[in-house]
């Protein structure tokens, strides 16, 4: 297993590489001229030449590259145009909001997604399943700054349950952070429980069609011993494979549903460093997220092998 892992961190590693690369040469791509944008609109020409030179924009594209990547190899981002901090520090302090509220999307996930697939399979072709693939159907078509806003004048505006934004720290009040991050965490996570809801139909009733499934069932075992103990371990597996992109997704997803529901994360921070025309809090947010989303994905892979050993000769 330490074999595995390693293996795949070193495979992260130069895809890391590549997406910061990417993320590089996007930034040059962008219209617009950093400098102008950090200088402001009475900057002169004279310290327009000056500050290309301080940041580097007036060498070479390859010589760019290199102070970037060793920039990168330190730990330095760069420094936000915006807010006029240092990248790293400003993702670092709003990581945990965007966690947390992934986590808990992924929690809701897991718990609906599997339950209504189960529920549906072992009610195959009966009204329950009807009802629950249709309330799966309905997760995976609406989008979620729809519901997002449907969910506020229903559950904020009218009925007064829930407020209409913002976020408290969890360790600060734990109660107000669950009624804080409960509409946008379902907001992310609608779509996800319909998909997993579906996948844990379909591979549930694969699996109950199964001889040794049949075998328990002629010995005498319990419906609920036989779901739990025999089938679940069996569609666990492929549910686990998509954990790491139903998490991913949660993730990358947030910027339109924190900016609705005012979440400081890094989903509102990216999308106002795009309005702001903030280059370094862009670049150097995207290759957070995605060192953040390698390492999930990671965590999953090992998680998988764990589960099915044959993974790991592989």
């Amino acid at each position: 297993m330490l074999a595995y892992t390693l293996r795949r961190i070193a495979q992260a590693v130069p895809i890391l590489l590549l997406v910061s690369l990417i993320s590089f040469g996007i930034m040059q791509l962008v219209p617009g001229d950093p400098a102008a944008v950090l200088a402001g609109p009475n900057a002169t020409p004279d310290e327009l030449i000056k500050l290309r030179q301080t940041l580097g924009l007036d060498k070479s594209l390859l010589s760019q590259i290199m102070i970037f990547y060793g920039n990168l190899f330190q730990g330095d981002l760069g420094y936000s145009i915006i807010l006029g901090e240092p990248v790293l520090k400003v993702v670092l302090e709003r990581s945990p909001i965007s966690i947390s509220l992934a986590l808990y999307s992924l929690v809701l996930t897991v718990i609906l997604g599997l339950s209504i697939g189960v529920i549906a399979a072992m009610k195959h072709n009966r009204w329950i399943d009807q009802v629950a693939m249709t309330f799966a159907l309905i997760g995976v078509s609406v989008p979620n700054f729809w519901l997002g806003l449907v969910m506020i004048v229903l559950f904020s505006v009218h009925l007064g349950w829930l407020p209409t934004g913002g976020y408290v720290p969890f360790f600060e009040d734990p109660v107000g952070w669950f009624l804080a991050a409960t509409m946008p965490a379902l907001s992310l996570a609608m779509m996800q429980i319909g998909l997993l809801a579906r996948l844990t139909r379909s591979t549930m009733l694969e699996v109950l069609g199964q001889d040794y499934i049949r075998t328990a069932r002629a010995k005498g075992a319990s419906e609920p011993r036989v779901i739990i103990k025999h089938a679940m371990s069996n569609v666990l597996i492929p549910v686990v494979t998509v954990l790491g992109m139903i998490l991913s997704v949660l993730l990358s997803g947030s910027v339109i549903v924190e900016t609705i529901f005012a979440v400081p994360g890094i989903g509102a921070l990216l999308g106002n460093a795009i309005l702001g025309r903030d280059y370094p809090m862009i670049q150097g947010g995207l290759i957070f997220v995605a060192a953040v989303l390698l390492m999930l994905n990671i965590v999953v892979d090992v998680l998988y092998a764990w589960l099915d050993p044959r993974v790991r000769v592989q």
